[in-house]
């Protein structure tokens, strides 16, 4: 019988590990999200598919209107589902833009994969939640006035305006 040299306590303990399998495991569903994005910007989304997608605001490098960092300065999530346009993957500076409507008003995002911190595409009860990259100790976020120029809705029937009031996670304030 072979004696069981490593030192892990008694038995049922589970040793920490010196292998970062989570950080591995969330880098890979990260692309899965990834590829759905890079699918619905060359394709658009089929059939009832769509996306919510959570992100911090606060995190460096995310562009978006200074009335919604006002309005959302820790947590936004936007619904990709009938009006938006140019959403592009950006996986060597790890960003995706995207454009949206708000309140009447095109805006481009710009999201850095680190922002994210959750993925759902209620159609088919798909959800993955990410850890966020940190705030601490970074520049502050790019701001930008609105509307961004480049930012303009395709002239399209079927858009609906989809008001992301009641999907935004309300949080008591700090005491």
């Amino acid at each position: 019988m072979m004696e069981d040299n490593n030192d892990h306590g008694g038995p049922g303990d589970i040793p920490e590990s010196l292998l970062p399998y989570e950080t591995w495991t969330e880098d890979a569903l990260r692309q899965v999200m990834l590829r759905a994005l890079e699918h619905a910007g060359e394709h658009g989304l089929p059939g009832g598919h769509h996306f919510y997608i959570t992100f911090r605001t606060d995190i460096p490098g995310v562009v978006i209107p200074n009335r919604l960092r006002a309005q959302y300065p820790q947590e936004m999530t936007i619904v990709l589902q009938h009006q938006f346009w140019d959403l592009r993957v950006d996986e060597d500076d790890e960003i995706f833009s995207v454009g949206l409507s708000f309140g009447g008003v095109p805006a481009t995002l710009v999201i850095p994969f680190g922002a994210i911190v959750a993925f759902a595409d209620p159609y088919v009860h798909y959800a993955l939640r990410f850890s966020p990259s940190s705030p601490a100790e970074e520049p502050e976020p790019e701001l930008f006035d609105e509307p961004a120029p480049e930012a303009t809705p395709p002239e399209t029937g079927s858009d609906q305006v989809v008001s992301l009031d009641a999907f935004r996670r309300r949080t008591p304030p700090n005491k």
